[in-house]
């Protein structure tokens, strides 16, 4: 027999849906079954499985011990982690990922940033493995591997859906920083339409819409000024797989670096000189718009992430 009480990252859900977190390895109809024959109850009573569960509900699963182990498996993959929190608190957790590192696995043995986050999470107590089983703390928006800066997670449920909902309708004001080829002296918004090629995972950015195309919108402006290369702010207006990347590229101001996009003799001179093998771009700024409830606190509340050594160092000598 198992028990459950409806915790506050489990609350709001249907039933079925949490129960198939918990028997993950049951097909549907043995659970539908299960509810029928009233082996599953909620709140003592017999349930359908269509209920919305409320904080402290309770869930009581009558079956054996070995049913609901061959039935229910959680891998949790434990990795030693050192991550740079810009920002904490009960909801949410506001990382500076390092350029190299993946936001979320593109294969199956993968080590991203998700990885980390739940190992430093166990570590410090501050979710128990067997929660897991029906919540995942996660991230809310992604960067490129070899793009550093600014990376949001949920830690509770109402921080990540709250997250997600901010950066998908893009209230949430997201900047960066760049250094690009060739001179730029006044700040400037441009917009087009980018066509992603699955094969390639490569981007390309037209004035014209066209049949799969989305469109988007870049602002930029001028920070530092040198002889042939600018550091740019941008502040990202749609959120596009490479846009910044692929928008600038288009223009004839390439991100230094930049292996997909870049400029090839420039790329060599940097990889000569400071060892660079990737763009360099860095989140490094985020404005929370006005929120209500349990996350108001972050309101109007601006966050950066600092730029990476190497970066800095880059700045210095060219500018």
């Amino acid at each position: 027999m198992k028990n459950i009480i409806v915790s506050s990252n489990e609350a709001g859900q249907r039933l079925d849906k949490l129960l198939v977190k918990y028997l993950n390895k049951a097909p549907k109809s043995f659970i539908y079954k299960m509810l029928r024959k009233k082996n599953i109850t909620l709140n003592g009573k017999k349930a359908e499985g269509s209920e919305k569960l409320e904080l402290s509900d309770e869930i009581k699963l009558f079956l054996s011990d070995e049913t609901i182990d061959n039935f229910s498996e959680l891998i949790v993959t434990k990795v030693e982690h050192n991550l740079d929190i810009v920002y904490e608190d009960r909801n949410i957790l506001i990382i500076n990922k390092p350029a190299g590192m993946l936001s979320q696995k593109a294969e199956a043995n993968d080590v991203s940033l998700v990885e980390y986050l739940i190992s430093y999470l166990l570590d410090t107590n501050q979710i128990q493995k067997e929660e897991l089983q029906s919540f995942k703390p996660g991230i809310s928006n992604r960067l490129d591997r070899n793009t550093s800066g600014i990376v949001v997670a949920g830690k509770s449920l109402i921080g990540l859906q709250t997250m997600a909902e901010i950066f998908k309708d893009r209230t949430i004001h997201k900047y960066y920083y760049c250094i690009v080829k060739g001179v730029i002296t006044k700040k400037q918004m441009i917009e087009g339409y980018l066509s992603k090629d699955e094969k390639t995972n490569k981007v390309s950015i037209s004035e014209q819409d066209s049949e799969g195309a989305n469109y988007i919108k870049t602002e930029y402006e001028p920070v530092k000024i040198g002889d042939n290369y600018t550091l740019l702010s941008v502040k990202l207006i749609t959120g596009r797989t490479h846009q910044i990347r692929a928008h600038l590229q288009s223009i004839g101001h390439p991100i230094i670096g930049d292996t997909k996009y870049g400029n090839v003799s420039t790329n060599e001179f940097f990889r000569k000189n400071y060892k660079l093998k990737h763009q360099l771009l860095h989140s490094y700024r985020i404005i929370f718009p006005e929120l209500e409830g349990e996350l108001s606190n972050l309101s109007g509340k601006e966050m950066t992430a600092k730029l990476p050594d190497y970066f800095e160092k880059i700045i210095k000598d060219i500018f």
